[in-house]
């Protein structure tokens, strides 16, 4: 609650009685209602400011263990959110101006108070506190947008396509508490022959991490198709790169891969504990293929397989992948998630659609479903890919 709408809470800080008394006068003959603690020590200062943030610190400079501005530094240090004041004498203005220098909002000579002046420089002092704490906020936020987009370049690729014959619809709906973009990743790469590889994955949790973990993934997957490694042993050392690179041993990652070589209708698929995907056929018919999978990539390090499985593609033809986020929303008020079937009937309601129509369609009725429960908690990333 802002400290103007109700009495701000100000922690005296003085060993002084007859100067303390001389601000308790302060307060009583001011317009300015307050709720005034008083402390004799630092140490004292210390103890209360771990019971209670007040709203403002009026600081004496001459306390029997702490002196100058080490007072105010000390006090920053115990709570740096708080408005800081400082009380000087009469001959100390200069070491007020020197304390404003060093973090205090503001400094009060004792003896030239008038209660106005006061009340007036408690109150200013805690409205600039609380523009240097939205100012904070605001650069922070900035620097996160950047690091947003940052993440987002890296997570989000242009696809690598060398040539006609192939159709991409990519998306990527970030889940609805993340300030940041999470752990999925996608990518397509074509090589100079015209064979189509593709990506998608999910590393497990958010936050920068993950993303930053995601965004190295993509990365080498797409070093590794460059350089001609595929199949099971390109997963084994994307695994590998996730055991490096990740920050916490129980993090893993979920993937699956296609590739076909121009002028086939057979697509090389393999799986690394990743959700099945989608087989949209040219006369509207929608399918689950789940071929077979071998674990998550760091479930159980150096020691798993992973089965390249073929898949039949129809002409005309395309290949949905995406992560579970898709399909793991609730339904309605309950504890119903929508589901694999669920997914696939809602893709069936939709399959003559245009492949940007329903792509999106699929993503906004799973968002509608799970509405009544505040949307879809994870990211979601979606890859229609079709190919000649």
């Amino acid at each position: 609650m802002p400290w103007q709408w109700r009495e701000p809470v100000v922690l005296l800080v003085e060993d002084d009685p007859g100067d303390a008394l001389l601000v308790e006068e302060l307060v009583a003959d001011s317009a300015l209602r307050i709720r005034l603690r008083w402390v004799r020590s630092m140490t004292d200062a210390r103890d209360a400011l771990l019971r209670e943030n007040p709203d403002c610190v009026l600081l004496d400079l001459n306390l029997p263990d702490a002196h100058g501005l080490e007072a105010v530094s000390q006090i920053r240090a115990h709570a740096d959110q708080v408005a800081v004041v400082v009380l000087t004498g009469l001959a100390e203005e200069e070491t007020g101006l020197a304390a404003v220098a060093a973090g205090a909002q503001d400094y009060l000579v004792k003896g030239r108070v008038e209660p106005d002046l006061f009340g007036r420089a408690v109150r200013y002092a805690i409205q600039r506190k609380q523009a240097e704490r939205a100012a904070v906020a605001l650069r922070a936020s900035q620097l996160q947008a950047r690091e947003n987009a940052r993440l987002e370049r890296g997570l989000l690729p242009r696809p690598l396509l060398r040539g006609d014959g192939v159709e991409v619809v990519a998306r990527y709906r970030p889940g609805r508490s993340q300030a940041l973009l999470g752990g999925d990743f996608f990518d397509i790469v074509q090589s100079t022959e015209g064979t189509v590889h593709a990506l998608i994955g999910d590393v497990s949790g958010h936050g920068p991490d993950e993303a930053a973990l995601g965004v190295a993934l993509r990365i080498a997957w797409r070093t590794l198709v460059l350089s001609g490694v595929t199949g099971a042993e390109q997963v084994a050392r994307l695994e590998e790169i996730l055991v490096a690179e990740r920050a916490r041993t129980e993090v893993f990652a979920t993937l699956a891969t296609l590739t076909a070589a121009p002028g086939e209708r057979r697509a090389r698929i393999t799986r690394a504990g990743h959700p099945g995907m989608l087989l949209r056929t040219p006369d509207a018919r929608v399918e689950w293929v789940e071929v077979p999978a071998g674990p998550a990539l760091g479930v159980v390090p150096g020691r798993a397989r992973w089965p390249v499985e073929q898949l039949h593609v129809p002409p005309g033809a395309a290949v949905v992948l995406f992560t579970d986020g898709l399909f793991e929303g609730y339904v309605g008020r309950g504890p119903e998630r929508l589901g694999e079937q669920g997914l696939l009937r809602l893709a069936r309601e939709t399959a003559g659609l245009a492949p940007e129509d329903f792509v999106d369609g699929l993503i906004q009725r799973a968002e509608e479903l799970a509405q009544q429960q505040g949307g879809l908690d994870d990211d979601v990333a979606v890859l229609h890919l079709s190919w000649n």
